[in-house]
């Protein structure tokens, strides 16, 4: 640690090696913390941004935060939000972003212009010869390392050589990589969906595609170069993009294990690595059980995330959605076996919500698990995710508290972070 009047700093900072549901601010993985009079900083082993924390409520709230993500997109992470946010999307703060993530949430993201300023002060703090003299040479090498990874046509920089390998914006992340605070690596096993439904807001509207494992491969070593020293605070693998259940065991397996070798995640600061993949209702039902006895071996947890979307009729058709309501109990019931029979894996399920579905659309979803469990599930969830006009937003809000209180199975809001 080296100070100096209103400076502090750490050059090599271990935070929490386990990512953890606390009600204060914590920090993951290995990084530089520079303190100065007005906010605390963390630079990723990149050297870039990653957290600004207010000291003096210049950013409203002393427990609240702002995070950069590898795509160059501020979020802001609130405590206060709105009323019981731990009770609607299973953790303590609830980030808000510049773009719509839910239509439930009125919430508010500092934009870029505020966030440079900060930065460009911060630039010139350390610029300033008086600031820095007394300090030793290794500092003042960080902080020029600091200074000229964070220009905003830097970071810009970085966010589109990021997307050029990732064929773009990823334009969803599972809901349960919440569980590591959207830390994934994006390796894409397959591109487009199934259904192409009408009412999804993040469909690609390609035909769904495998990839071969040339690009899978090549993918893979291109994000380790681009990740480069913070690579060490990664130990999360995100197989993209909206059906990689249907790309088969093969590819899956293929992509997971090169992955977690090439990624040198055995080595991770950050401890218990994570899998996460969607899938869809007929790549569930078509899925061989060699996959899940293999996926179970892996060094992963890993998550699958099932788009249900309903279990009525009449709100699948609706939807458009290509379905009947036998093939989501059946899907539902493989969602249950999985569950009981693998420790290390775990399938949660997505509906909608919206203000022109009716009753009927709410009580299949609770007739569904109610039919099947007698008591409190413990293992898989409910996402429940608003759609792009989804009436009365205190409607929603009411129904979602019903069938969550209600549900055996537990239920959150599905929050669209893209990345």
């Amino acid at each position: 640690m080296h100070s100096e009047n209103d400076l502090k700093i750490i050059l090599d900072k271990k935070g929490s090696r386990y990512y953890s549901k606390v009600s204060y601010p914590l920090r993951f993985g290995r990084f530089t913390q520079i303190d100065t009079r007005d906010y605390i900083f963390c630079f990723d082993l990149n050297n870039r941004i990653k957290i600004i924390q207010s000291k003096n409520r210049k950013l409203h709230n002393l427990n609240e935060w702002l995070k950069l993500t590898v795509s160059n997109e501020w979020i802001y992470y609130s405590a206060a939000g709105y009323k019981g946010v731990r009770s609607f999307i299973g953790e303590y703060y609830l980030p808000c972003f510049s773009y719509s993530a839910n239509p439930l949430f009125k919430t508010y993201a500092y934009d870029k212009n505020l966030v440079n300023g900060i930065l460009n002060d911060f630039s010139r703090f350390l610029d300033k010869p008086g600031n820095t003299q007394n300090l030793s040479q290794d500092v003042k090498n960080k902080f020029q390392l600091i200074v000229s990874a964070n220009h905003p046509a830097k970071l810009q920089k970085i966010a589109e050589e990021f997307h050029s390998i990732t064929s773009g914006m990823i334009t969803v992340l599972p809901p349960d990589s919440r569980h590591v605070d959207y830390e994934v690596i994006p390796v894409n096993v397959a591109d487009g969906c199934l259904y192409n439904c009408d009412f999804c807001s993040v469909k690609t509207g390609k035909n769904f595609a495998v990839r071969d494992k040339m690009d899978i491969l090549s993918q893979i070593q291109k994000l380790k170069r681009f990740y480069g020293p913070d690579i060490n605070n990664c130990n999360s693998l995100f197989l993209g993009q909206h059906d990689a259940l249907n790309a088969g065991a093969e590819i899956i397996l293929y992509a997971a294990q090169k992955a977690y070798k090439e990624f040198d995640f055995k080595f991770s600061y950050m401890k218990n690595p994570m899998l996460f993949l969607f899938g869809s209702v007929d790549s569930l039902l078509n899925s061989r059980e060699i996959l899940y006895k293999d996926l179970n071996d892996l060094p992963f947890y890993t998550y699958i995330n099932i788009g249900m979307e309903s279990a009525d009729q009449g709100a699948l058709n609706m939807l458009k959605k290509p379905l009947n309501v036998k093939k989501v109990e059946m899907a539902f019931d493989r969602m249950l076996q999985i569950n009981r029979e693998y420790m290390g894996i775990e399938v949660t399920a997505n509906f909608v919500m919206g203000g022109y579905l009716n009753d009927q659309h709410y009580e299949s979803i609770l007739r569904l698990a109610k039919s099947r469990l007698q008591g409190p599930y413990g293992k898989g969830c409910f996402y429940f995710s608003p759609l792009e006009n989804p009436g009365t937003t205190r409607y929603i809000q009411k129904k979602f508290i019903w069938l969550k209180n209600s549900s055996p199975v537990q239920a959150y809001i599905y929050l669209i972070q893209r990345l």
